[in-house]
Parts: structure tokens; C-alpha cells; sequence
């Protein structure tokens, strides 16, 4: 088995100097370092520092995440995506202000309890807020340890994690939050993903299995995923005078209960467009295509802006100002670009 307990000293005096400067490192808050985790699944850390700064800005404290109006809500989370995430952490933070008098618990095991709170979060909040001398082992954290230890495991599997999480208790330091953000720092700017790891720049080269046998860029091994499912959409950019129709998602499935451009399954004709409004139309714009993709569907968009002479929708539908759609309504990443063509376009088509 690999000795994980000589890379402590190393590490943390690679951290020390190279560390990252972030707004959740610079007061560890554990409501901060809370949002900041959440908000850094699937999304860069460059992209999240203007996010945190607006959620925390308006939301500063775990009792005005649990009181947020919804709309409100998703609405600071806009462009984030992976919507139930936000409305989890304000379940937690509703369960925190019953539970724990508004204070995350400083307790692994409690974290786990809270919803939307998994391991690695749990115990990336314990570790660096608290400083337990818990694990945070997240897919960055595995792809350094398994190029350090050259091992061809692969790391989507849940027990690949689990035993990471065991091999790299005992040797948790004193420091336990500087070390799991070294081991985050390190994947982030050397053991990087994606490419050749940057091996010369390594405080922890001199105990590389990966680098010692020339096996870096194989390492970490991940299982192929499915191939993603193709759905077909034609999204309706339906304007009446200065405003424009919106639809809300069911409650249930794919970005539950969110905002959206009307759209029908399928790729439409302009005129199979018309024939399916049933109403006098004035203009229609065929708009580019677009592809968004989420992790196990990709969504093919064609578009159509459609001025229209009479605001007649079914029921469901509500008529929306302009500045509003941008201020107001979260829209999903998916319809962003659509959002794009109102915005580029000041006057709408004529």
C-alpha cells in the first residue's frame, strides 16, 4: 500500500507559498465554505468567485438562505445549473435554523445528515472551518492520489472513493483544512486534468509512482460513459409589443419548476411553426441552432422569434417584460442563448 504520510510535510509547505487566494479562504466561514463547495461541483473556480460574491451579498447569512422567496433564490443561481443543488442547500439551511440554531454543526456525522451534503462536502466544512481531521476526497483529490500511487482503479466508482476516504484518514495533519485544499490546490495548478501534469513544478514528484514509471496521462482511469441522449426541441421566441412569453417547467424531472421559453419536441418547419399557433402571426425569424449539454441528455435547438398580433397563449404561459426576463425570471443555462438574441437585438424584429 501506498505511504500517503509522506507527503504531509511537502505539501503543506508547497501550500504555503503557491496556495490559492479565494473570497471562501480568506474568512472560512463554514456558511461560506458551505456555498463555495456546492457551487464548485461542476462549475471552475474562476467562474464560481462572481457567483459567491453575489449569493453571499444578497443571502449573507444561513438565516436569509432558509427564509429566501424561491424565485429569488433561483435567481442567484442563474448560469450555475444542477438547480436542485441550491434548493437542497436551502432545505439544509431551513433544517440548520431548526436544529442548530442557525450554525452548521461542527461534527462530520451531523454535516452528513443535512441534505444535499455528501462526504466530500462535509468534509471539505469540518476540515476547514472546524479543522476535524476529516477527508475531503472529491474527483480531484482522487486523480492526484492515484497518479501518486499509480493505480489503474477507476475513481467513478463509489468504493474507489470510500477507500480513499480510509487511506487517507490516518494520516490527516493537525492542519486538516490546509492539507485537503493543498491536495485541491496541487490538482487544480500541477496534477491537472486533462493534459500533461506539470511534474518539474511537483513538490510531490520525488514519491510519484505515475511520474517514476511514465504513466501520468493514463492516470486516473475512468469507466466510458453512456452515450448521451439526443432530444430534438424547437424553442419559441413569442414577443407581444415589448414582451415575451415564458413557461413554467413541471414541478417534476429536468429543471423542475423553472422558467422557460415555450418550445415543442421536435425540429418545426416555419410553417408547421404557424400552423401549430393557430394565430395570426406578424413576423418570424429563424434563429441559429444551438446544442446544450447535460450530463446524460444533449437538447438539438432550433429557434424561431415570432412577433404576434394578439397576446392570445394557453394557459400556463405569462407575458413577460424584457428588462424583467433579465432581472426577474431565472432562465436555465439551456435558454441563456436565447435570452442572447433579446438582448443583441434592442428593438426585437420587425
Amino acid at each position: 500500500m501506498y505511504k500517503y504520510d509522506q507527503i504531509v510535510a511537502p505539501l503543506l509547505a508547497w501550500y504555503d507559498k503557491n496556495g490559492r487566494v479565494l473570497p471562501w479562504r480568506s474568512h472560512p466561514d463554514p456558511y461560506y465554505v458551505w456555498v463555495s463547495e456546492i457551487m464548485l461541483q461542476q462549475t471552475r473556480v474562476e467562474a464560481v468567485k462572481a457567483y459567491f460574491a453575489r449569493f453571499t451579498e444578497a443571502l449573507p447569512t444561513i438565516e436569509d438562505l432558509a427564509k429566501a422567496p424561491e424565485e429569488e433564490l433561483l435567481k442567484l443561481w442563474e448560469g450555475l445549473g444542477y438547480y436542485n443543488r441550491v434548493r437542497n442547500l436551502q432545505a439544509a439551511a431551513q433544517t440548520v435554523m431548526e436544529m442548530y440554531d442557525g450554525k452548521l454543526p461542527a461534527d462530520f456525522e451531523a454535516l452528513l445528515q443535512l441534505k444535499g451534503i455528501g462526504s466530500y462536502t462535509a468534509g471539505a466544512i469540518a476540515s476547514i472551518s472546524y479543522g476535524i481531521p476529516v477527508p475531503a476526497v472529491d474527483g480531484n483529490v482522487l486523480r492526484v492520489m492515484k497518479r501518486l500511487s499509480g493505480s489503474y482503479d477507476d475513481i467513478l466508482k463509489a468504493s474507489v472513493k470510500k477507500q480513499m476516504e480510509k487511506d487517507l484518514l490516518p494520516v490527516i495533519p493537525e492542519r486538516a483544512g490546509a492539507f485537503n485544499q493543498a491536495i485541491m490546490d496541487l490538482g487544480a495548478m500541477v496534477c491537472i486534468p486533462n493534459g500533461k501534469p506539470l511534474c518539474q513544478e511537483c513538490p510531490l514528484a520525488f514519491c510519484c509512482i505515475a511520474r517514476e514509471k511514465g504513466i501520468q496521462e493514463q492516470l486516473p482511469v475512468k469507466a466510458k460513459k453512456s452515450k448521451r441522449k439526443q432530444v430534438k426541441l424547437t424553442v419559441l421566441l413569442l414577443q407581444y409589443e415589448d414582451t415575451f412569453a415564458l413557461q413554467k417547467r413541471s414541478e417534476k424531472g429536468l429543471l423542475a419548476g423553472l422558467w422557460q421559453f415555450p418550445n415543442l419536441e421536435g425540429h418545426f418547419t416555419k410553417k408547421q411553426v404557424e400552423q401549430t399557433l393557430e394565430q395570426e402571426v406578424i413576423s418570424i425569424k429563424k434563429l441559429e441552432p444551438y446544442v446544450h449539454i447535460f450530463t446524460h441528455i444533449e437538447w438539438h435547438m432550433r429557434g424561431y422569434w415570432i412577433r404576434l398580433q394578439k397576446p392570445i397563449l394557453p394557459e400556463g404561459y405569462t407575458w413577460v417584460k424584457k428588462e424583467d426576463l433579465q432581472t426577474s425570471y431565472a432562465l436555465p443555462t439551456a435558454f441563456r442563448r436565447y435570452l442572447d438574441f433579446v438582448r443583441e437585438e434592442p428593438t426585437g424584429i420587425k
